[in-house]
């Protein structure tokens, strides 16, 4: 019996070896796993258009030099928070929790939305939800259980930073607070402090690139760097998409990518960074929409406690009682509403793109269905039609401009990469997501990718990976019409076939109104 135990070890230790070492082999195909370092950077806001020689001749010249993703996805609904929240646990809402820019949470203030942005609020909803701020496991937190550092370097709202990296597993150098505590007097110390915002925001977006260089680099020393410059963001929504204002912004946060790679290089750092830039969202040009309100108002009223009936922010509408009368009403005004666009309710059956009231799409259709979901949930109309500047894409959101629309100019983002571990000179068509940066990330890390991430490693855009015609991709619509026909609704997606499991992307809806038929 001993004799037998002690070959079943040998052949068990054997065995792992020679997995181990398969594995090992695998992960050199597509680059090293200690290696080479990640940085993200999000521009936020940033349009795929944008990226030309004239305008932004530094991000463009990246492209040259390594890889284009001409099909990259923002999670919708397509604003910041929901997106860091994604590109933080590789997930879509319906994992992380994060429903909007806006938020719900009646336990912390029963009357009204809570802003993300503010950081002060995810504290009292982190509290509130104890220590469940989001339901998915962060990137931050797996590489910290490998032994890794994650940095988080912002010149956005402190909310985008936090959620970036909420549990603090290893840093975060926002330009109004720090992470540990005590690497924000370094940073004044160092930098000075901080510039009052502007449009363009050049000077806290300077700051946030010296305080990678100067303070993370050589205080944190971090495997995977998540940077997020606030332009175009901050300058579009004031003066509007390809306002000359808009572009000089744009021209300014080309120079600091320059200003980037050559710190990097004289850290002796360049040949060891995968560099990736990508956007949170697209962006619109703004047009008048509905008057929420007024259609909300037939259905208004107050609980047994005083607190309203309907809450509703970010085309989020709560009706508190669940009441089907009330919510069928809703959805019907909307339907007739113009400049009303997608409109989604919680899926017929499980699974089901189809939402449970005629012409309704499915929470489940953009994977937003979660305990913390709203009972409706609404885009604005849009167009593919040019504004003043020649850019096309026009939302029936009201303001300037802005996004957290359907629109294909909302959901379809950038994405360039660069490096050591990046294809060179390469196009990647296959539909690419913000969920995909933490898998790929751990892949390249040599850590395990856990089951609750949505996202998928990006094989074909490293060394050694698949060639893109390798990947099957399959385009689907699927339409839905209210119960008198005025209304139709199509939406539109991509799934991806890497041989390792399928993946939806959604890509944007069209709306039709029509006399009723009946």
């Amino acid at each position: 019996m001993r004799r037998m135990f002690l070959v079943l070890v040998v052949v068990a230790a054997a065995t792992l070896s020679l997995v181990g070492r398969a594995r090992t082999a695998a992960l050199a195909q597509v680059g090293s796993s200690s290696a080479n370092r990640q940085l993200l950077v999000v521009l936020d806001g940033l349009r795929p258009d944008y990226v030309r020689p004239d305008i932004m001749p530094n991000l463009y010249a990246l492209g040259q030099r390594g890889a284009v993703f001409s099909n990259h996805h923002a999670v919708y609904p397509t604003v910041t928070r929901v997106n860091a929240s994604s590109i933080s646990t590789g997930s879509y809402p319906a994992t992380h929790g994060l429903m909007g820019n806006s938020v719900f949470f009646p336990a912390v203030d029963p009357r009204r939305f809570l802003d993300t942005s503010d950081r002060g609020n995810l504290l009292k909803i982190d509290a509130s939800e104890k220590g469940r701020l989001l339901t998915a496991q962060t990137l931050g937190e797996i590489l910290q259980g490998a032994g890794r550092k994650l940095l988080v370097v912002s010149s956005g709202s402190g909310g985008s930073a936090f959620l970036l990296n909420h549990k603090v597993a290893g840093a975060i150098l926002h330009i109004e607070y720090a992470q540990p505590e005590a690497l924000y007097a370094e940073m004044t110390s160092v930098l000075g402090p901080n510039p009052p915002e502007a449009a363009p925001n050049s000077a806290q977006n300077r700051r946030a690139v010296d305080a990678f260089l100067r303070i993370g680099l050589p205080k944190v020393d971090p495997s995977v760097t998540l940077m997020w410059i606030s332009d175009p963001d901050t300058t579009a929504h004031r003066h509007g998409v390809g306002h000359p204002t808009t572009l000089e912004a744009l021209r300014r946060e080309d120079a600091e990518l320059e200003r980037l790679q050559d710190g990097l290089a004289a850290a002796g750092l360049l040949d060891r960074y995968d560099i990736w830039v990508t956007s949170d969202h697209g962006f619109t040009t703004g047009a008048p929409g509905a008057n929420l309100a007024a259609l909300l108002e037939p259905f208004a009223g107050t609980l047994a406690d005083g607190s309203p009936r309907i809450v509703s922010g970010g085309g989020a509408v709560y009706v508190r009682d669940h009441n089907r009368a009330a919510i069928d009403g809703i959805v019907s005004a909307l339907q007739r509403a113009d400049g009303v666009g997608a409109i989604f309710t919680p899926a017929a059956a499980r699974g089901s793109l189809d939402g449970r009231l005629p012409g309704t799409l499915s929470f489940d259709a953009i994977r937003w269905s979660h305990a913390r979901s709203a009972d409706v949930l609404y885009s604005p109309d849009w167009t593919d039609e040019k504004n003043a500047h020649g850019f096309p894409g026009i939302t029936r959101s009201g303001g300037v401009a802005g996004h957290g629309s359907t629109s294909a100019f909302d959901v379809h983002n950038v994405l360039i990469a660069a490096g050591p571990d990046i294809k060179p000179r390469a196009t990647i068509d296959t539909p690419t997501g913000n969920v995909d940066f933490a898998p790929t990330f751990l892949r390249l890390a040599g850590v395990a990718v856990p089951g609750s991430m949505d996202g998928r490693v990006l094989e074909e855009a490293l060394r050694g990976g698949p060639e893109a015609p390798a990947i099957k991709v399959e385009s689907t619509t699927h339409t839905v019409k209210s119960a008198d026909g005025a209304y139709s609704l199509t939406a539109f997606f991509s799934t991806v076939d890497s041989g390792r499991g399928r993946y939806r992307y959604f890509d944007y809806t069209r709306v039709d109104r029509r006399p009723p038929t009946r």
